[in-house]
């Protein structure tokens, strides 16, 4: 009998009558398999999509730019709009400020995790160069005097120098004290003490005022070759005084040296165009740039993701500001005195670390976590069923025992008693399978014990009932041993 027919059998009671349906059995082993693994697998997807958003989702950094209404607040409101145009993995939000000195400020104190600074100013510790934005050269010019003050002019002498400002009136543009410390610097170069000079500090609206009516000897202008600042300062000079000459800064190297914060620059000849050409001849002069800095907590892959940005859209952005087009990549090298942020030098160097790169690690101990989760769940389920395994051993011992008393057996009530029990047993054991208690091996030599025992039972109750009603269990046990005597 198969072990389906032997299940029906097991809701009968022992004479046979339909009994009570059996209860309810649970997940079937394989399906429980099949639901954890599913569950598990769902779960590895899960973390592996949630990592991967987290990794991937839209960082906005804070960027502390001034003054209001700059070209560098504008370059970085349009860089805002096309990162979030264009959606990028990093979005910037300008936080505007009255100075370069608030900006760095911010930096300082957490306020901002970005921000544009001027080189030669003091710079916070935790800053680390991201990308410099663009580099001012110094241009100190002067004027031709009016007709008027020809004379004057012949008394005093034409200024053909740094050294022959001493005495003299110098304009210099800009509100920033930055700049007045930046002449009083070049001057002490050439032996000029500041005492020795009388500095006109001028909004650059005010220069073409300043320049028609004589207020300053020359001028000292910093600002990127091309940029606003320095091409009005010309325009003015030219439209109001004639054509203008340049100082060199032939000392640049040595102001270099003693203050690193600078570079030595040179101004093209020409490179302001007019006839005769302006200036006639190339210019040394030095520079210094603004940056964009981080704070040195920032993350290295959002930084990298920041710097490649930057540089993927600076043409864009140059369609609207030109200078945007000379954007330069931080000095990564480990003396730069200003030190680029670890995520910028990567993105320079070539170093930048995919996601993979940067997660791989930990999906993959990810996954032997899971993997050894799942063994530690099946030995721990294993071990909690070995009482079902061995409780299911000794029911196919009983089953067997059975087997070999039903061939013996001279009852019929003892063969249905025995079949009762064998169906006890069959419920008993379909339920330890369910639950996994036992595996699919051990129920198929189940099936086999519990097939024999019932194919012995039939047979001996067919046996039983060709006896006649009446004969002596004595005489039929004689009968027996004589068959089988004479065989």
């Amino acid at each position: 009998m198969s072990v389906n027919t032997a299940s029906e059998g097991a809701r009968r009671d022992a004479d046979g009558r339909e009994g009570a349906p059996a209860p309810l059995s649970p997940r079937s082993a394989k399906r429980k398999v099949m639901l954890i693994t599913l569950a598990g697998t769902l779960a590895l997807i899960g973390l592996v999509a949630g990592a991967y958003y987290f990794a991937m989702r839209p960082v906005t950094l804070r960027i502390a730019v001034g003054p209001t209404n700059s070209d560098d607040v504008k370059v970085i409101q349009t860089m805002a709009q096309v990162f979030a145009r264009q959606h990028e993995s990093v979005r910037l939000r300008p936080v505007l400020t009255d100075s370069v000195n608030a900006s760095a400020a911010a930096i300082k104190d957490g306020t901002a995790d970005l921000a544009v600074v001027r080189g030669d100013l003091d710079i916070p510790k935790n800053a680390q160069a991201v990308a410099t934005l663009r580099k001012n050269v110094v241009m100190l010019l002067v004027p031709s005097p009016p007709k008027t003050d020809l004379a004057e002019v012949a008394n005093a002498g034409k200024i053909t120098s740094i050294a022959q400002l001493a005495g003299r009136r110098i304009g210099v543009i800009g509100r920033t004290q930055a700049n007045v410390k930046l002449l009083h610097l070049i001057l002490r170069q050439y032996g000029v003490e500041p005492d020795q000079v009388n500095v006109i500090q001028l909004a650059p609206p005010e220069v073409s005022e300043a320049v028609r009516n004589h207020k300053a000897d020359a001028y000292l202008v910093a600002g990127p070759i091309g940029g606003r600042l320095i091409s009005e300062t010309i325009a003015a000079a030219l439209r109001d005084a004639g054509s203008p000459s340049f100082l060199p800064i032939d000392a640049a190297d040595a102001i270099v040296q003693n203050n690193p914060v600078y570079d030595t620059a040179e101004i093209p000849a020409g490179v302001f165009g007019g006839a005769p050409a302006r200036p006639q001849s190339e210019i040394k002069t030095i520079s210094f740039g603004y940056h964009i800095v981080a704070r040195d907590t920032l993350s290295e892959a959002t930084v990298a993701a920041l710097t490649r940005e930057i540089f993927a859209i600076r043409q864009e952005v140059a369609t609207d500001f030109p200078l945007a087009a000379k954007i330069e990549t931080p000095d990564t090298d480990k003396d730069a005195v200003l030190p680029a942020h670890p995520g910028a030098a990567a993105y320079v160097d070539g170093e930048e670390k995919s996601f993979m790169d940067r997660y791989g690690d930990y999906i993959w101990w990810a996954l032997m976590g899971l993997s050894a989760l799942g063994s530690l769940g099946a030995w721990f389920a294993s071990y909690f069923k070995r009482d079902e395994r061995t409780s299911n051993t000794s029911h196919r011992g009983r089953l067997l025992d059975m087997l070999a008393l039903a061939r013996r057996s001279d009852s019929i009530e003892e063969l249905d008693r025995m079949q009762a029990e064998a169906d006890d047993i069959l419920r008993s054991t379909l339920d330890c399978f369910e639950r996994g208690g036992i595996e699919q091996g051990a129920l198929t030599a189940f099936s086999i014990a519990l097939e024999q025992f019932h194919n012995a039972v039939a047979d001996r109750k067919m046996w039983l009932a060709t006896l006649p009603p009446n004969e002596p269990k004595d005489t039929l046990k004689a009968n027996v041993q004589l068959i089988a005597s004479s065989s």
